[in-house]
């Protein structure tokens, strides 16, 4: 089922979906599963399952030069995709990502999803790779999520690369994109961002997910401006809770966003982790009242593959 018609099916209920990691290379499923196993009592409509691009590993020969490999630490997504929706019978959201796949091997990688029905991506440029400054293109891929975007779109149209085909079956994607309540940080002002995002929608885009925030007034006006600009398609706040003291550094590096001073302050005064577990714990509650209260058809949670701060965090809302 498209992830639309679970929001409709819901009638104003806000439900519950949670994003996993594929697990490293070399390791196996069963450390998804066993974290479904612990999330599955919350009933979730749908499971994200990220992917990454490929990073470079530096091998030294014997002679002292170094040889740049190429490798993917955490491939599979689709295989899991594929065995969540088997075991679970929930709906699988694979990430799209443009870096590391040339548009062809992206086509594959979609039709393979169409074979397997699944429904739902969630179309991203993905990151840079460790080590470079910024995003690089695959040679044959795509620079930007809109063009990735446009891709599928042209499949749910039955428009594929090469024009002898002929006659081609449309997929049906349901399209998500990521939308970010405090800005995108390559975005030079807010208006730019919005005009890119309706743009995105006007494509075919039919839900957003929004990068993580710790202020609910965040998303609040991240969705009043989205209908100002005529931008009404579900919007689905993500949500992380603040687990070290260490990510008050790290997140707002990493992910551009802003963190609370009654947050920072409460975490800072924390004498060790167990303690800013707790304080994430009780802030991100507050947060997930707020966003029912206010309508949030979904409360997506970044579980990073722990589901054991999100289940403490759901079992106090449901």
């Amino acid at each position: 089922m498209k992830i639309v018609d679970h929001i409709k099916n819901a009638n104003g209920k806000t439900l519950y979906s949670f994003e996993l990691l594929p697990p490293a290379k070399g390791q196996g499923i069963q450390s998804i599963f066993k974290t479904m196993d612990e999330l599955m009592e919350f009933k979730p409509p749908f499971i994200d399952v990220t992917y990454h691009r490929e990073d470079y590993l530096y091998k030294q020969h014997s002679n002292g030069l170094l040889e740049r490999v190429s490798y993917r630490k955490r491939p599979g997504t689709v295989a899991i995709c594929a065995a969540i929706m088997s075991k679970y019978k929930v709906d699988a959201v694979p990430h799209l990502i443009c870096g590391g796949f040339t548009k062809e091997e992206t086509e594959n990688a979609l039709i393979d999803l169409n074979f397997l029905g699944i429904d739902n991506v969630l179309v991203l440029r993905g990151d840079a790779r460790k080590g470079d400054s910024d995003f690089i293109p695959t040679p044959e891929g795509h620079a930007y999520a809109i063009d990735l975007l446009e891709q599928v779109a042209d499949m749910n149209r039955g428009q594929y690369l090469h024009e002898d085909i002929g006659s081609s079956e449309k997929t049906d994607f349901c399209i998500g994109v990521a939308g970010y309540p405090e800005k995108h940080f390559e975005a030079p002002n807010f208006n730019t961002d919005f005009k890119w995002l309706k743009k995105k929608v006007e494509m075919g885009a039919e839900f957003i997910v929004t990068q993580m925030f710790f202020n609910v007034e965040k998303y609040k006006e991240f969705v009043t401006k989205c209908r100002e600009h005529d931008i009404h398609v579900p919007i689905i706040p993500g949500l992380k809770p603040l687990t070290t003291k260490n990510q008050l550094i790290t997140l707002p590096r990493i992910f551009h966003l802003d963190i609370p001073e009654d947050l920072s302050d409460a975490v800072d005064a924390c004498k060790t982790n167990a303690e800013v577990r707790q304080v994430g714990e009780e802030w991100l509650v507050q947060q997930c009242k707020e966003l029912i209260e206010f309508g949030a058809p979904v409360l997506h949670f970044y579980t990073m593959s722990n589901p054991g701060p999100t289940k403490k965090i759901v079992e106090k809302l449901v």
